[in-house]
């Protein structure tokens, strides 16, 4: 009995502690299906091409961005209570790779204003430049806000 029982705890944990950042953050979106999220809430996109191409990196994509990033931009915009929020980059080429990229839809880019910006600095912690030079602040939750000048660069995790 006590050896099935300790087994039964290393199973539970041997899953939680493996499940990886992908699950953690929900599941890739269709562009359909995460404008259908955004839009109601008054979140829009923008970019210079007027297009939503994921192969195009003059449009700005959803296709492919997690459903925990589609919240996280959710929260982001009623906690800071702008009125509207815009995306100026998404899933599109032409971003940096990697594990939490704008290519595994774990980003996005989001326009500056005013009301956004003093929600960033006040509600969240800064903290060390990213290797860039780009100031970053970070959220209880791990998320990070980097000020990349013309916009803020998300990471939520």
């Amino acid at each position: 009995m006590k050896l099935a029982a300790v087994v039964s705890i290393a199973t539970f944990l041997a899953f939680a502690l493996a499940s990886p950042l992908e699950e953690r953050s929900g599941t890739p979106l269709t562009q359909a299906q995460a404008e259908a999220r955004l839009k109601p809430e008054g979140i829009t996109a923008s970019s210079s091409g007027g297009c939503t191409s994921k192969s195009n990196k003059s449009c700005t994509s959803y296709d492919g961005i997690l459903s925990g990033t589609v919240d996280g931009v959710i929260t982001l915009k009623h906690a800071s209570g702008v009125s509207s929020l815009v995306i100026t980059g998404g899933t599109e080429v032409g971003h940096a790779s990697g594990t939490n990229s704008h290519a595994t839809g774990h980003k996005v880019d989001v326009k500056h204003q005013t009301g956004l910006d003093n929600y960033i600095h006040s509600a969240f912690t800064k903290i060390a430049d990213r290797s860039d030079g780009f100031p970053q602040w970070r959220a209880a939750s791990g998320n990070l806000y980097c000020d990349e000048g013309t916009h803020w660069d998300i990471t939520f995790l």
